[in-house]
């Protein structure tokens, strides 16, 4: 599948197969044989290319790591640092907003199939500009998210990240979880430096602040 293939699809999605040039490699790394399907994408596949950074948050979130955060995502806006996430919980949601209006790649992960679909103006016209892309593992039969379908979609967004950025994994939780795995996979983990992350930094998180953002931009460059 070429690109200009891609394009032509607009809004309908396209099957990428394993082993293509689009499907990203770090998926057979780190998920192994789970990992040898398909995806579904919706968008410019080159953006899988992109050293992205992934973007997570528990449903619930403190007030103080809330505003630190989005300071955080508006500088990572600024400075055009690539995205993925799954954009679902409300703190992710804000995430989103706050980077749809910038220029940066952001890559979509819904927690069900793409064949229903229906993406805000904001997200249909960075997909039609090159810059938001659309992915799912899952066939159009999935049309609901489920929580099992959420985590199975966490962990392909896990995978595909160079590092992640987790600004608050509530103890005991299913993010809190996630980040365990993600450091067995070796990922860089940051989130902010709060007492209410003190569980992130004991599992080996790095403290992110805004000035800090160059070990981010320094993955913002393509894969090979």
């Amino acid at each position: 599948m070429t690109k200009r293939e891609a394009d032509k699809g607009s809004l309908r999605p396209i099957a990428v197969r394993w082993g293509s040039d689009f499907y990203p490699p770090q998926l057979t790394r780190f998920l192994g044989d789970d990992s040898r399907g398909q995806l579904f994408i919706i968008g410019n596949p080159a953006l899988l290319r992109h050293k992205l950074v992934g973007v997570f948050c528990s449903i619930k979130c403190p007030g103080d790591i809330i505003l630190k955060t989005f300071d955080l995502v508006r500088a990572m806006r600024e400075v055009g640092i690539p995205v993925i996430g799954g954009f679902h919980t409300p703190m992710e949601r804000e995430c989103l907003d706050i980077l749809l209006r910038g220029s940066q790649p952001i890559v979509i992960c819904p927690a069900r199939g793409l064949g229903r679909v229906r993406p805000s103006q904001k997200v249909r016209d960075g997909i039609e500009a090159g810059r938001i892309l659309l992915v799912s593992p899952f066939g159009s039969n999935y049309r609901r998210a489920t929580a099992e379908l959420a985590e199975r979609r966490n962990r392909l967004v896990a995978a595909v990240a160079s590092r992640v950025f987790i600004s608050h994994a509530a103890p005991g939780g299913k993010t809190e979880a996630l980040c365990r795995e993600m450091i067995e996979m070796g990922k860089p983990l940051f989130t902010i430096d709060a007492p209410d992350n003190a569980n992130l930094f004991a599992m080996g998180a790095r403290a992110l602040a805004v000035e800090d953002l160059s070990v981010l931009r320094e993955q913002g460059e393509r894969q090979p």
